[in-house]
């Protein structure tokens, strides 16, 4: 059990040892629960995401970073990032959609550089979510977006989260047409991006594999017992008064989700975490239907000696995993 110093009034690590977080199983899934998702998938694909690419932000690790908008669900215009190879008469061989955590992304940060060379990249930020998803009525802080439409399951601001993922997918396509079809995308997400990612993957056949750093969602039914300082708090606060949420939250737990993912998945978990409960984040990983990875971390979302490593090793991880799962093997080294 990892133990790092602290002044949260609970512990992070919630008593589990990496054997007991080994064990934490998924809830089961409602009768209709593939229903639900596959034809949410399916609304999702006939929209028009319209694409439109911005002036050129930045230039570094070998790719261009413009600014992009493309349409979602429900008519929402949303914004983001896209990520092109610096050298336009290079195939693009890989492509990418990343997820990012509550609060949105500010541009595409450590994202950049991607996991394979010769990638192009979708970076979008979902509804409600940082300056480029900002969408009225939708509330942008964290604790009341994981509110937001929770009393039904059709109007749960989380499905049209995922949607996002998947429209953000159809434009890139569209924007990099020579990806459609080919099996070489992946689906990458961290924290609140991984637990929408592990929802996103079953039903949609472009990701050919994904990698998931500390994803949330993971077994509600555990979480609400469990104290943290992540948007879960607020879902917690809301069962209390409102117990019969527990039917809503069962179509978006992604530890149940991941039981469908039959695709090759790398997960990076933590044995201690403050905002998403390590058993959550491993109920996850043990659900994975099909070849899946398992990268320990320390500690998540938390400060501590040795993090620059750990970051570098995930890096390196994950390039291996793409590297592997997308069609070109690659290197352990930059």
């Amino acid at each position: 059990m990892t133990s790092f110093a602290h002044d949260f009034p609970f512990d992070p690590a919630h008593g589990r040892t990496l054997d007991e977080l080994m064990t934490v199983p998924a809830p089961p899934a409602p009768d209709d629960f593939a229903d639900f998702w596959q034809a949410r998938y399916a609304a999702a694909r006939k929209v028009a995401t319209d694409p439109e690419i911005g002036p050129l932000e930045e230039e570094r690790d070998g790719v261009r970073i413009h600014g992009v908008t493309y349409t979602s669900v429900g008519g929402v215009r949303l914004g983001g990032w896209l990520a092109l190879p610096v050298e336009s008469a290079e195939p693009v061989r890989h492509g990418f959609v990343i997820g990012h955590g509550y609060g949105g992304r500010q541009g595409a940060g450590p994202d950049v550089p991607l996991p394979l060379p010769s990638s192009a990249a979708i970076l979008p930020s979902v509804r409600g979510m940082g300056a480029r998803g900002l969408v009225a009525g939708i509330p942008e802080i964290s604790s009341g977006h994981v509110l937001h439409g929770i009393e039904s399951r059709d109007t749960y601001v989380i499905g049209d989260c995922v949607a996002d993922l998947w429209c953000a997918a159809s434009a890139l396509e569209e924007l990099v047409p020579e990806l459609a079809g080919t099996g070489r995308m992946g689906l990458l997400g961290e924290s609140f991006g991984g637990g929408l990612g592990a929802l996103a993957l079953p039903w949609d056949d472009r990701f050919a594999a994904a990698q998931l750093t500390v994803p949330t969602f993971g077994n509600h039914p555990l979480r609400l017992t469990l104290p943290c300082t992540g948007s879960g708090e607020s879902v917690r606060g809301y069962h209390r008064g409102h117990p019969e949420v527990v039917e809503v939250l069962r179509y978006f737990d992604a530890a149940t989700a991941a039981g469908f993912v039959e695709r090759p998945a790398l997960v990076a978990a933590a044995l201690f975490d403050p905002s998403v409960p390590p058993p959550g984040q491993f109920a996850v990983y043990n659900a994975l239907a099909g070849e899946r990875e398992l990268l320990v971390l320390p500690a998540g979302h938390f400060e501590y000696e040795g993090l620059p490593e750990q970051v570098a090793g995930l890096v390196a991880a994950r390039r291996a995993f793409f590297g592997k799962w997308l069609g070109q093997e690659v290197s352990d080294t930059p």
